[in-house]
C-alpha cells in the first residue's frame, strides 16, 4: 500500500527525518513510537505531503507520491487525522461528516452508505447529529475526527496521537475501532507515545528516536522487550 525509502527532511535548520523507510500493507497496522521530538508527527506529515521532502521516495499504491501535494493525496485515499482534531465549531456533527466526503466524486449513495457506516461505528456521533461539534466532549471530537477522515473512504489511514487527552474507556474504543478497520483491509499507520498501548495493537512498530529508526519489528516481539523499547523512548 506505502512504501517510503530514506526519507530524509527539515524544518527550518533542524534536520527532523533522517534515512526513514517503512512499509505498510493493506489490513495490516504500523505503530510509529518514540519520546517527545522524535520525529513521529514529522513522519506523517512528510507521508501525508505538509512536510517537504529533502530526499527520499514514497509510493502509495504502486504510484511515485513523494513531491504530490497533499490534498491530491488524501484525494486518491491517503488520509491524515493529525492532532488537535481540528473539528469545524460552525458545523453540526453531520455536516462535519459530510465535508470529510466533499471533493472525493463518490456519488451521493456511496456518501449515505458512509455515514451510516460511521453513525454504526459511533452511535454517540448520531444520537449528537445536529449539534455543533465543537459542543462535543473531547473523546466524542475524537470519535468524529476519525469518523470524518473514513468518510473520504481512506486506502491508507494515519493518525497522530489519537488516545491524546482521552479518558481510558474513550481511548480503549478508539484503539480497538482502528484494529477492527485494519482487520476489515484497511491500512494503518498510528502514531502514539503511548507506547505499550500501541503494541497491543499493532502488527508492527517502528521506534523513532531524534529523527531516526531505532528499532523495528514485529509489535509483539517488541512489547515482550519493555526495557529495550524504554530505553528509545527516554
Amino acid at each position: 500500500m506505502i512504501r517510503a525509502n530514506n526519507l530524509y527532511a527539515r524544518i527550518g535548520p533542524n534536520q527532523v527525518l533522517r534515512n526513514i523507510s517503512l512499509t505498510v500493507s493493506a489490513g495490516e497496522m504500523l505503530a510509529v513510537i518514540g519520546a517527545n521530538g522524535a520525529g513521529k508527527t514529522s513522519l506523517l506529515r512528510a507521508l501525508s505531503g505538509l512536510l517537504p521532502l529533502e530526499s527520499g521516495e514514497i509510493q502509495f499504491a504502486e504510484h511515485d507520491i513523494g513531491r504530490k501535494p497533499a490534498y491530491l493525496l488524501a484525494c486518491s485515499g491517503l488520509v491524515h487525522v493529525p492532532q488537535g482534531r481540528q473539528i469545524i465549531p460552525g458545523l453540526s456533527v453531520r455536516d462535519n461528516l459530510l465535508l470529510g466526503a466533499k471533493n472525493t466524486g463518490l456519488a451521493n449513495d456511496v456518501i449515505s452508505d458512509l455515514l451510516e457506516q460511521q453513525w454504526q461505528r459511533f452511535p454517540i456521533l448520531k444520537q449528537r447529529q445536529q449539534i455543533s461539534g465543537s459542543a462535543l466532549s473531547g473523546g466524542e471530537q475524537q470519535m468524529l475526527a476519525i469518523a470524518r477522515g473514513l468518510m473520504m473512504r481512506p486506502k491508507l489511514f494515519m493518525l497522530d496521537e489519537p488516545s491524546l487527552g482521552l479518558a481510558p474507556q474513550i481511548v480503549e474504543l478508539i484503539i480497538s475501532t482502528l484494529r477492527q478497520l485494519a482487520d476489515e483491509g484497511l491500512a494503518i499507520i498510528l502514531v502514539e507515545q503511548v507506547a505499550m498501548l500501541a503494541l497491543e495493537s499493532a502488527d508492527r512498530a517502528l521506534v523513532l528516536r531524534n529523527g531516526e529508526c531505532a528499532m523495528t519489528g514485529a509489535a509483539s516481539e517488541l512489547l515482550n522487550s519493555r526495557e529495550l523499547v524504554s530505553s528509545y523512548l527516554s
